[in-house]
């Protein structure tokens, strides 16, 4: 048997260090904390590569949106509310950052019960054994009676909510729901229902062609508002892994239809715990094909939106 042959190593050709292209250099590393313990300086001190580069950038483009009075349409999936994160946005919101908000009915419902409630995310595995899941009376018929009037009164379900919330004679937090807040600062608010995937349509006073009617109605208000993403505008989607998503290309769609192709070069950017098909394609990808960029931030809401917004707001000044 012959001996097997061994690649002569000998005979590698090598090149200078000096001469390679590198991908990292010193210059961008972290640095450790100083005397300045600001936020800005926490900023500051991230390594200039990968994630930390992209969450720079997409701040930049934030500001730069809002300086040049460029839509910022924020998307948010139910658990975004749910884990804290309305405050921070409501300041943006009167910082005259966040233009648009758009949300799946999720983030609706509780956003919903924190105002009237102030407190939401039922036990689902608890009620699911006798059936008691998603049958809370107030929240059910609160919101779909909202959604009747809306219908009759030709408002959207953004606009039916907050009304609706308005008209309560007593809130536990009207100052934590973003959708009553962004009523308050004029501040257009979309809500798009998935039929049959949110608790309050198991509700008797459940009624499809309202819910159809004020949801399609927010829908076409969503189309009309990304216009204004053109030439530098940008859209933070939120913790929606389906909804949104799809939402948000056909909308984009609709737009570009009626608008000779735009709008384009807008930025783009996903915020989640984990990475899923349809916000990558469809909110990173295939949007900025036509120019702009696409950005993926991978975290928990409850630590990477406070970081966005806090540097947001230093980074504005």
């Amino acid at each position: 048997m012959s001996t097997p042959r061994e690649a002569d190593l000998s005979k590698v050709r090598t090149i200078p260090v000096a001469g390679r292209p590198n991908k990292v250099n010193a210059g961008e590393f972290a640095t450790p904390p100083h005397d300045d313990r600001s936020f800005a300086a926490f900023v500051r001190s991230l390594p200039d590569v990968l994630k930390a580069a992209d969450f720079r950038r997409v701040v930049d483009a934030v500001v730069q949106a809002h300086r040049a009075k460029r839509a910022v349409i924020v998307m948010l999936g139910g658990h975004v509310v749910k884990t804290g994160i309305g405050p921070l946005l409501v300041d943006l919101m009167r910082r005259g950052v966040v233009t648009d908000l758009a949300m799946n009915g999720s983030a609706a419902i509780h956003d919903y019960e924190i105002a009237r409630f102030g407190a939401t995310s039922e036990d689902v595995a608890a009620g699911l054994r006798d059936g008691t899941f998603g049958m809370a009376e107030e929240t059910g018929r609160g919101l779909n009676e909202a959604f009747v009037k809306g219908m009759a009164e030709g408002w959207g379900m953004g606009e039916s909510v907050a009304r609706a919330l308005e008209g309560e004679a007593s809130l536990a937090h009207p100052e934590l729901s973003v959708i009553l807040q962004a009523r308050t600062l004029g501040v257009g608010t979309t809500v798009h229902a998935a039929l049959g995937a949110e608790i309050i349509h198991q509700h008797p006073a459940a009624n499809g062609a309202a819910i159809g009617d004020t949801s399609h109605r927010d829908f076409r208000r969503l189309a009309a508002s990304i216009e204004r993403l053109h030439d530098g505008g940008v859209v933070l989607n939120c913790g929606s892994a389906v909804i949104m998503p799809e939402v948000f290309l056909k909308a984009l769609t609709i737009a570009r239809n009626l608008n000779a192709g735009r709008p384009t070069g807008f930025v783009t950017c996903d915020i989640d715990m984990q990475r899923h098909y349809r916000p990558h394609v469809n909110v990173v990808q295939r949007p900025t094909l036509a120019g702009g960029a696409g950005y993926e931030l991978t975290g928990h809401h409850e630590l990477m939106l406070p970081m966005l917004a806090w540097a947001i707001a230093d980074a504005m000044g």
